[in-house]
């Protein structure tokens, strides 16, 4: 997969950066029985009505792609019919047709192409696409599409590019260099992905105009700096001033830059053997 810059033959092309999709199947339908209706977008909006998080709303209208993180078909092959491109996600998608007449989709990984094939189970061969627990794998494997609990279905590493290092088993749990740098661990019992999510170039892409934004679902942020001082801590003086903070803040005085906001109490925490700051 390249990238594919276009010719500047309007404003709105002449930043376009975007991938060539070679690998998708352009002329493949999706999946129907695969496919269901989306709830009403609540716009960023509680069920009161009121805006709780911000720059949300509008955009195309899009269909769910049922996705298998569970990978429970053990033993059963499959193969790989086509790799189709889902809204809903940074990563594409793969179709599965199981020998047993059943279709699931998963997160494609990179280099699986159409017509491979693909198992699961804690007796698959250690190839990529194959779904395995981690006790079933040598450390050192390249994974994504982990689970944080045994059954659970997979809950990290699973957006475009991304990659998870199993670095190390200690008694009942498996160390994971997560794709952020932090280092966790896991139940060996847990599933995961050998391989990266496919797509891998998705973070170079230059959507090039506003309005392609605004297909994505995302309104304008306008900047705290240029409101009125009731308006954000930002706001007031005359032409371009400081903010005149020790930090930068969000309109209800929160600083921004740096500050945690993962729970000290939270129950999980214990399982974090560095953190991704690195300290």
């Amino acid at each position: 997969m390249a990238l594919r810059r276009h010719n500047p033959t309007s404003p709105g092309r002449r930043q376009l950066v975007t991938t060539d999709r070679a690998e998708i199947d352009k002329k493949k339908r999706p999946e129907r029985s695969l496919m269901k209706g989306r709830k009403n977008r609540k716009a960023g909006r509680n069920v009161r009505g009121k805006v709780t998080v911000r720059h949300q709303g509008g955009g195309h209208k899009k269909r769910l792609r049922e996705i298998d993180f569970l990978r429970e078909k053990d033993g059963i092959p499959a193969t790989v019919a086509a790799i189709e491109y889902d809204p809903n996600r940074s990563a594409h998608i793969a179709l599965l047709h199981y020998v047993d007449g059943e279709k699931r989709y998963i997160v494609a990984p990179d280099g699986v192409q159409a017509g491979a094939k693909v198992v699961s189970g804690p007796d698959a061969p250690i190839r990529v696409g194959n779904c395995l627990p981690l006790d079933s794998m040598p450390v050192g494997t390249v994974v994504h599409c982990v689970e944080l609990t045994p059954g659970k279905g997979a809950q990290m590493a699973r957006s475009a590019g991304a990659e998870a290092q199993y670095v190390a088993r200690e008694g009942t749990y498996a160390l994971l260099k997560l794709p952020s740098g932090e280092m966790r661990m896991v139940d060996v019992g847990c599933r995961a992905t050998i391989g990266r999510v496919g797509n891998v170039d998705h973070d170079n892409i230059s959507l090039g105009k506003a309005g392609r934004t605004r297909w994505l679902g995302k309104r304008p942020t306008v900047r705290g700096s240029v409101m009125n001082p009731v308006d954000h801590p930002h706001g007031g003086g005359e032409g371009k001033a400081p903010i005149g903070m020790d930090a930068p803040r969000s309109p209800w005085g929160w600083k921004t830059l740096g500050m945690r906001t993962r729970k000290k109490s939270k129950p999980s925490s214990r399982f974090i053997v560095r953190r991704r700051y690195g300290r």
